[in-house]
Formats: C-alpha cells, structure tokens, sequence
C-alpha cells in the first residue's frame, strides 16, 4: 500500500550529507542513462503567481514521479508524488516543501563540493530568505568553513540570520556585513540566494579563485548575475541545460543570443562522472541550480528507503476501481 509522508517524516529521516550523497548517486545514474529528467513547466496564473511541475525517473531504482506545486503570493504546499516503475503503481506522496528545500540546498552542496577550492574556508551569501540558512549548511556540510559573511538589503533580516547562523553552527564565525563590498571582499565561495528582479552581481566584485551558487533567480523575471561573469569562468555548470535554456535569463540573454557557444555549460552529472573537479588556477567558476525533478526523486528515494527501518509514514486507503455511472448520468437510457 502507498504510504503519505509528512513534512516530519521528510525531516526526521534526512540530514544534509545524506542527501548530498543521495543526489550525487543518482547524478551519476543520469550520467550513464538510468535516469532522466522531466523539464520544469510553468505557467503563470496571476501577474506573479506561477503554477509549476518537474519530475523524473530512476530506473536503477526502479521509480519515478513528479513534483507539482502553485505559488500564490509566495505561499505554496507542495506535493511528490512517486510511482513503481515495474507495475506504474503508487508507491508514496509526501508533503515536500521541506523536501525541495533540503534537494536545494544538497545541490549547491555538490556543486560546490565538486567547483570550489578544497581548501575554502569562507563563504558569503547574499539574500537571507527561506534558503538562506540551508544553502549555508549545504557549503558547510562540503567544505572546512571558519568565517560565514551575510549580506542582504536590511540590517535586520541580516542579522537574524547571523544569529539563526550562529546557533546552528556555534564552532563558526559568523558577520553580518553592512555593505555588499564588505561581505565580497576576498570571499572564496559566493552564494547568490535572492529574489532579485535585476542583477546586482559584477565580474568586479569576484575576487580571483571564487567559487559562485546562482540558486535565487529560477524563472526568467529574475536575474542575480551580469553577463561579464561568464568570461572571467573556467568552468560553468549547471543541474539542468534544458532547465537554465528555458528559465535562466542570464543564461538566455548570454548563450541564447549567440554570444558563446552552450557548449561552455555542462551538467553537473556530466562533471561527476568524468571526476573532473576544479580546473588548477581557475580563476571563477560557477554553479547555476534552477530545480531538477531527479533532484526531488532522488530525496524522496531516500525517505522511502527510511520508511522501511523506522516505520514512518501513514499508509492510505487501498485504491478499488469503481465503474463509472453512466446510466445514472443518462449516457445509458
């Protein structure tokens, strides 16, 4: 029977390291072709509001399944749902708005991990929303970090999350800068975690050797980064090339005009599997995360997994086909 899992049933059986190595293994299966993505589809329902969906499916595991959610006025409840690839059965649906911020965050964690500086001690991030604090944990989680910078458009959010930071990792120095500059300056790894409508974010602000987390802007409204970022990039990746060709406005307004070949960007899963991680003397590189259903899957895959051991989740009612009314609707006089 399918088993409903809720927001403390994703919580409970995950830690960032474990969905890290979830994602990477399942990368790796897209990489060789037992797994594949379903491109985001959107649609605007409002001025700002934005019905979306992606899945995929992973035959070494034998599932697959989709993500579907609608943002309204940034409030959303979003569900997965994950079917048997042998019989198309529904094995689980789970509340996954923890979910997909855990996939978030362990995606910038691979990239990272397999992009910047092995021995990157420091990072920014830029934007303190709802993913802030994760996206924090996931460059922790991958690297020896000792100084987190924090910088955002108001003192006060800025300092909530330096003391939200500070709790969770008492053992690291945490700032909350009062310019853009001062959080930038030397930084090695920079995440970019806004809602930002323009970019803000210049070649000229990149100390040489920095690793960059473009994960704020995820539909074609939005942009973090300026177009002169690219060319100071010895290595550009990103979760999905569909993804960032349909949705990414850096990216469509730089390759899409023609202005360099897409060639430059490569899958992460591409990047895993030939275990090529940052070039020697690198001067930038880059990191684009625009959501992959895979990425989801691949979670989900591992609460599934937990359920069998700790006996979480609610089963629900047994699925009877029934046979339609047809004469009571007078198709059948």
């Amino acid at each position: 029977m399918p088993r409903w899992f809720s927001e403390a049933d994703v919580t409970s059986s995950l830690t960032l390291r474990t969905a890290i190595t979830a994602l990477q293994r399942v990368l790796v299966a897209e990489a060789a072709g037992n797994a594949a993505n379903m491109t985001k589809t959107h649609l605007m329902v409002g001025k700002n509001d934005v019905l979306q969906a992606f899945g995929g499916s992973v035959v070494s595991e034998g599932l697959c399944g989709t993500k579907t959610w609608v943002n309204v006025a940034g409030k959303s409840q979003t569900v997965l749902i994950l079917f048997s690839l042998v019989d198309g059965s529904l094995k689980a649906v789970f509340e996954a708005t923890a979910l997909g911020q855990m996939r978030t965050a362990a995606m910038s964690g691979v990239g990272t991990d397999w992009m910047a500086r092995p021995d990157a001690d420091e990072m920014t991030i830029i934007g303190t929303g709802k993913q802030a604090l994760p996206q924090i944990a996931a460059v922790v989680a991958v690297r020896p970090i000792r100084r987190i910078r924090i910088f955002s458009r108001t003192a006060e959010s800025r300092e909530k999350l330096a003391i939200a930071a500070r709790a969770v990792f008492p053992h690291i120095e945490v700032a909350a800068a009062q310019s853009m500059q001062e959080a930038l300056e030397g930084a090695p790894i920079v995440t970019l975690c806004t809602n930002a409508m323009q970019p803000f974010y210049t070649a000229s602000m990149a100390a040489p050797g920095t690793h960059i987390n473009a994960v704020g802007a995820i539909v074609p409204a939005r942009a973090e980064f300026t177009a002169d970022v690219f060319a100071r990039c010895a290595s550009i990746a990103v979760d999905t090339v569909e993804g960032v060709r349909e949705l990414s406005r850096e990216f469509i307004d730089h390759f899409g005009a023609g202005r360099e070949s897409w060639d430059r960007v490569r899958p992460i899963s591409q990047v895993i599997a030939s275990n090529q991680r940052r070039p020697n003397g690198a001067d930038l590189t880059l990191f684009k995360a625009m959501g992959m259903g895979i990425a989801d899957i691949a979670v989900a895959i591992e609460v599934l997994k937990a359920a069998t051991t700790r006996g979480i989740g609610q089963h629900l009612p047994e699925r009877v086909r029934q046979e339609l009314p047809l004469a009571a609707s007078g198709i059948n006089p």
